[in-house]
Order: C-alpha cells, then sequence, then structure tokens
C-alpha cells in the first residue's frame, strides 16, 4: 500500500488518538496531509478547524486545497463521546454530539466533494464504532451518532459511486486514545475499569490506533477500486465473536 505518493489526504480530528495515526500512516505511504482540528497537528501542515462551524470547515478545506493543489482523500474522524442512557443526557447535548459527529462529517464532505471530482484517486472513509452496531451500556447518544455515520457512508456510497469516489467506514472497537484516558481518569478505580474494556474485547486487549489507521489506509488505497459502500470492524473480534470464558 504505497500508492500516496503526490496524493493529498485530510484528516479531521488529526492531532491525535486516531487521527493522527491516520496522518503518519498516509505520511508514511508518501501523502501530503493536511489536518483539520481545534489544536494544532504537531507533525503535519494542519489549519484550525471546528467542524461545527460550517464557514471554519469551508475555509479549512479551501486552505488545504490550495496549500497542496487539490484533495484526493477524506478521512473524516473528528468526533466526541457521550455516556448515559436516553435519561441521563440533555437535549442540549444531544444536538451539540450529533452536530460534530455526524453533521460534521457531512459539512467536511460537503466541502471536499468538488475537489474529489477533480482528482483520480478519490476516497472518502468515516470513522464509525462498534458502537453502530453493538448495543452497549450508557452509549446510547453516542451509538446514536455513529449509526448514523454508518447510514451516512452506505448512502453517500450509492450517491457518489458514479462518479467514481469511493466512501466506505471503519468500525473500531474500544482503542487506547487519549479520550479513553480521559473517561479511564474520571472513574473511581481507572485500573478496574481498563480491566472490564479489555475484557469487553474478544483479544482481551484494546484496539491501538495504529491499527484502526491501517484499515482507513486500506479503504482509501486506489488499488482498492472495487471497495464502496463498506465498513471494516477493527474492533478486536467484538462485534462477531462470542467467547465462554
Amino acid at each position: 500500500m504505497n500508492g500516496f505518493e503526490n496524493l493529498t489526504v485530510v484528516v479531521s480530528g488529526g492531532s491525535s488518538g486516531i487521527g493522527a495515526a491516520c496522518a503518519d500512516a498516509f505520511a508514511e505511504r508518501g501523502a501530503n496531509i493536511a489536518v483539520l482540528d481545534l489544536n494544532a497537528s504537531e507533525n503535519h501542515w494542519s489549519t484550525t478547524c471546528d467542524v461545527a462551524d460550517d464557514h471554519q470547515v469551508r475555509q479549512a478545506v479551501a486552505a488545504a486545497a490550495e496549500r497542496f493543489g487539490g484533495i484526493d482523500v477524506l478521512v473524516n474522524n473528528a468526533g466526541i463521546g457521550a455516556v448515559g442512557t436516553v435519561e441521563e443526557n440533555s437535549d442540549k447535548q444531544w444536538i451539540r454530539v450529533l452536530d460534530v459527529n455526524l453533521l460534521g462529517m457531512v459539512r467536511l464532505a460537503r466541502a471536499c466533494l468538488p475537489h474529489l471530482r477533480e482528482s483520480a484517486s478519490p476516497a472518502i472513509v468515516n470513522t464509525s464504532s462498534i458502537a453502530a452496531s453493538a448495543g452497549l451500556v450508557k452509549r446510547a447518544l453516542y451509538s446514536a451518532s455513529k449509526g448514523a455515520v454508518h447510514s451516512l457512508t452506505l448512502a453517500m456510497a450509492a450517491d457518489h459511486v458514479s462518479e467514481g469516489i469511493r466512501v466506505n467506514c471503519v468500525a473500531p472497537g474500544t482503542v487506547d486514545t487519549p479520550w479513553v484516558a480521559r473517561l479511564l481518569d474520571q472513574a473511581e478505580d481507572a485500573e478496574a475499569e481498563r480491566a472490564k474494556l479489555e475484557a469487553r474485547q474478544p483479544t482481551g486487549r484494546l484496539v491501538s490506533a495504529e491499527e484502526v489507521a491501517n484499515a482507513v489506509v486500506y479503504l482509501a488505497d486506489p488499488v482498492n477500486k472495487a471497495i464502496t459502500g463498506t465498513s471494516i470492524a477493527v474492533d478486536g473480534g467484538m462485534s462477531g465473536l462470542r467467547l465462554v470464558r
């Protein structure tokens, strides 16, 4: 998978976690990297972008396209978490999470599509989650947002397949990222909570950000022209395996 020379990859939420791993993985394969994030990237060209602000999104995408002469791949990764049942999250929280996790991807895709149409190797990869297909405790809002991302991916793939623009998504399990670390820090017993998360994975460990990034690169690789409308689970078997321990 080295076919990204001279291609430009836009990564939202690319300054940390899965996004940063994606940016590094594409860069290692020769791509130009444009990180769109609230925080600057330490390793790649970046510009400030709040995906909940359409004006900022359009400005950031235009800046990336001008800097590198176009856009070939969009990694729609920016997102925020939420913990709670349907009783525990307020309307304000629901609106905020959906605005970032779902509409943020819509805004970025909408701004990038004119540039992708000019590319010979256009692709979009959205970050969904195991929460889109598995019922997880106290993840009602987050699950709803990621379920919508999965459905959006399929609809976008259908809409743009005739233009040669491939749209896929990854569905990670629990990934060892700064966001998960912050959740654990809020627990009364961080070590016990981490052990629970690890036990939930059939592999007995959390997924690494690099493992998710490898799947994103695979889906975006120009050699995989027949792959569109697909979701790849990078979850340590969580979605399909039922182990008796």
